[in-house]
C-alpha cells in the first residue's frame, strides 16, 4: 500500500503533504524529528488526513495534485473526514 498524508502543527497553522509506502514508519519519523526540512522546521507532527493507494504512481499523482490546491480547499478536504482536526498519528506510532 501507498499513502498520501497531511500533517499539521499544534495550532493547525501549517500543512505538510507527503507520500510514503510505510505510513507507520513515516509518521514515527516525523514525530521524533529525524526528517529534516519543512516538516521539522514547522513541527508538523499531527496526522490529520491520509489516503491509501495500491500504486505508487497514483499516490504520487494525488500528492502533486493536493500540493497545488489552495489552503482553503485542503482544509475542506481534511474536514470531510476529520472535522475536529484530531491527531490520528497515535494509531500509527
Amino acid at each position: 500500500m501507498y499513502y498520501i498524508y497531511i500533517l499539521t502543527n499544534k495550532s493547525n497553522s501549517v500543512l505538510y503533504i507527503g507520500m510514503t509506502g510505510d505510513l507507520r514508519r513515516r509518521v514515527y519519523e516525523h514525530n521524533i524529528g529525524i526528517i529534516d526540512g519543512f516538516s521539522k522546521k514547522y513541527n508538523t507532527k499531527k496526522l490529520v488526513y491520509f489516503e491509501e493507494y495500491q500504486s505508487p504512481q497514483r499516490a504520487i499523482a494525488r500528492e502533486k495534485q493536493l500540493k497545488k490546491w489552495t489552503r482553503k480547499k485542503k482544509d475542506l478536504l481534511i474536514e470531510t473526514t476529520n472535522p475536529e482536526w484530531l491527531d490520528h498519528s497515535e494509531r500509527f506510532i
